[in-house]
């Protein structure tokens, strides 16, 4: 399964041509005025890793396969979404299962563009969006609330459950996101938002939108939007969206130089994965036999047996031992003889927490 990241914002910042520029499927309508949008454009993308393009010269194997990040756009919110304003409801529900959000915040200033609001002001329109989504939570634990009320009756058991959810009403009430809940680490509170999928449970990608000349210094905008993720320990990228739509019929040196007279190390795409990544706490393994060299994404802190699991159901059922090299000695030695030989391949048991870059064998029994 992909990961799954959706892209929110106003109307009018930018997200569509985000959404091109990260995707690079240009099929995302982008026109100066509100809810051009109103089915949501999806695209999936590979998760390049220059270590699998690596391995694969090593070993020789015809195929690379990249994991992958599926892309949800949806059509820009206004205030009064949460209750249907601008069919807000209706977009909102796109992006509910989704890992992570990317929220678009306009960085830059243009009188041909126009303003939902009448003027670029990064802090109230990313605090009008927080808002609608907390409201969206709130009116769905409130369905909750009102079905455990009546099943109580019945079943005296879902007691704490209840009280967990009257607690998140009062906290979403406050205008908090679910994420900041003093129960967060509880077992019962993370199998509830597996359940209900709240917005405001989900890591936060910030991208401020500015023009080329907001890449070579921090624009005052970007400055703003830099203090509100620190404050709520979101992730943060800056990116033209114009720029970054430049790049995609460029040779890859072409883009690499290019970035490099605009100031920008990376492109965009690179730059959201690794914040997506680091918002979600993922790293990458790789497998590899005669025909491909592949890559998988799982939580850090991830045991051998259920990493096995990603692959397949019965890889962590019947796991009998995990035969690992971590990459950077597999390059070293360039060749899974050369790594036996040194005694460098470790044989891991069920308790091992795999590494970002293990390279992995997998024993077991059907």
């Amino acid at each position: 399964m992909s990961l799954s990241i959706g892209i929110i914002g106003l109307p009018n910042v930018g997200k569509s041509t985000v959404f091109n520029a990260l995707t690079g499927a240009q099929n995302a309508e982008v026109a100066n005025y509100p809810f051009c949008t109103i089915q949501p454009n999806r695209a999936v993308v590979p998760v390049r890793d220059d270590r699998l393009e690596k391995i694969q010269s090593l070993t020789n194997v015809p195929d690379i396969v990249y994991s992958t990040i599926e892309f949800v756009d949806i059509a820009g919110l206004v205030k009064g979404a949460s209750q249907g304003e601008g069919l807000g409801n209706q977009f909102l529900s796109h992006v509910r299962n989704s890992d992570a959000l990317i929220h678009v915040v306009r960085g830059f200033d243009d009188p041909n563009v126009v303003h939902v609001n009448g003027e670029v002001n990064p802090t109230s329109d990313v605090e009008i969006i927080n808002i609608e989504l907390a409201l969206a939570d709130l009116a769905q634990i409130e369905r909750k609330i009102n079905r455990l009320e009546s099943d109580i009756k019945g079943d005296k058991k879902i007691q704490p459950l209840l009280q967990l959810t009257l607690s998140l009403k009062e906290h979403l009430a406050r205008g908090n996101p679910v994420k900041t809940h003093l129960e967060k680490s509880s077992a019962l509170f993370e199998d509830f938002i597996s359940e209900m999928r709240f917005l405001t449970s989900k890591p936060i990608i910030y991208v401020v939108n500015v023009d080329e000349t907001g890449l070579d210094h921090e624009t005052e905008e970007a400055r703003v939007v830099r203090k509100l993720a620190e404050r709520q320990n979101a992730e943060l990228v800056i990116l033209c969206a114009k720029l970054e739509e430049e790049l995609l019929d460029m040779a890859p040196g072409e883009q690499k130089e290019f970035l490099e007279l605009a100031g920008v190390e990376s492109g965009g795409l690179e730059q959201v994965i690794k914040k997506g990544f680091n918002a979600l706490g993922l790293i990458s393994f790789f497998t590899k036999n005669n025909q491909q060299v592949r890559a998988w994404n799982i939580p850090a802190g991830t045991k051998a047996p259920q990493a096995a699991g990603k692959i397949h159901t019965d890889f962590e059922r019947g796991f009998i031992r995990a035969e690992v090299v971590p990459y950077e000695t597999f390059i070293n030695y360039g060749s899974d003889a050369a790594v036996r030989s040194a005694g460098q391949m470790r044989s891991e048991g069920k308790e091992y927490l795999v590494q970002d870059g293990d390279i992995i064998l997998f024993r077991f029994n059907i």
